[in-house]
C-alpha cells in the first residue's frame, strides 16, 4: 500500500500524482501548449522534470530554432503526432515513439496534431532553452488538417 512507502530515501521523496492532483496550465515554455506537472521535480529536488504536454492552439510559427541546456531529455509521444527538424533532418514523431534529444541538439518543432500529447522527461528540472541561428529552411506547417502516416 502506498501509505507504507517511506517518505524519503536519501535526497529524493516518494511521489504519486494522480490526474486530479495537478491541472494543465498555460504558463509553460510555449504559449501554444498546456503543461501538467507530474510532481517529479519536487520529489527529486530539481534533478528531473516530468510533465505532460498537450496541444492548445494550432501551429502557426512553431518553436523557432533552439537547443536545451540539459543533461537528459526524452519525449514520449502518447497521442497524435508532431513534426520536428533535428538539425537538418525532418522527423515525424507519432504516438508510441520515444525520442532522446541529445544534449545541445538544435531543433525546431513546427507542426503537430490537435490531439498531440507527450510525456517530457528532462534533467535537470530547471533546464534552459537557448535560441540558435537557423540550421535550414523549415517546411510549412500543415496545420490540423494533416494526418500522420
Amino acid at each position: 500500500m502506498l501509505d507504507k512507502v517511506p517518505e524519503s530515501t536519501g535526497d529524493t521523496l516518494f511521489s504519486h500524482v494522480k490526474p486530479m492532483d495537478t491541472t494543465f496550465r498555460g504558463d509553460g515554455l510555449r504559449d501554444f501548449f498546456l503543461y501538467r506537472d507530474l510532481g517529479v521535480a519536487a520529489a527529486t529536488g530539481g534533478k528531473v522534470l516530468a510533465q505532460l504536454v498537450v496541444a492548445h492552439n494550432a501551429p502557426e510559427k512553431g518553436t523557432g530554432w533552439h537547443r536545451h541546456e540539459a543533461d537528459f531529455h526524452i519525449v514520449i509521444m502518447l497521442r497524435g503526432w508532431a513534426r520536428f527538424m533535428y538539425e537538418d533532418r525532418e522527423t515525424l514523431v507519432s504516438a508510441g515513439d520515444c525520442v532522446h534529444q541529445r544534449p545541445g541538439v538544435r531543433h525546431y518543432l513546427f507542426d503537430y496534431s490537435p490531439d498531440m500529447e507527450y510525456l517530457e522527461i528532462v534533467g535537470p528540472a530547471d533546464f534552459a532553452t537557448v535560441d540558435v541561428d537557423p540550421v535550414c529552411e523549415i517546411p510549412a506547417p500543415q496545420g490540423w488538417a494533416l494526418k500522420a502516416a
